[in-house]
């Protein structure tokens, strides 16, 4: 699955690895999110934290007819309060990712995978 656009100057395709990119990149830079996850909690329910170039691991882009569905696997720090990190969190993907690719975002879930605590 591609977001396909034409314009004057020719055609735009971005894949769905480049928005999962994309919205790791931003979720990652919240207040509270020590990284992203994996999808798959490891067999001893320790999950792992993800790199920069593994971002899309943690994240599924999901086209519905009414917009893009966006699933993100966070690692959040201990001590923050998590309903407003994830609150924050949606509103800033949702955001980012409406303005950077003009598409509708319909939803952003957030899965809190693990808690860790920053030294």
């Amino acid at each position: 699955m591609t977001l396909e656009k034409q314009t004057n100057y020719g055609n735009i395709s971005v894949t769905e690895e480049a928005v999962a990119t994309l919205a790791g990149a931003v979720i990652t830079e919240c207040y509270g999110v020590v990284g992203m996850s994996s999808r798959q909690v490891l067999r001893d329910g320790w999950a792992e934290l993800l790199k920069k170039e593994n971002y899309a691991r943690g994240v599924v882009v999901r086209k519905t007819d009414t917009g893009f569905e966006i699933d993100l696997y966070i690692i959040v720090s201990f001590g923050v309060r998590i309903s407003q990190v994830v609150q924050e969190a949606q509103k800033k993907v949702k955001y980012m990712l409406e303005k950077s690719l003009s598409v509708e975002v319909s939803a952003v879930n957030v899965f809190v995978q693990g808690v860790r605590v920053v030294e």
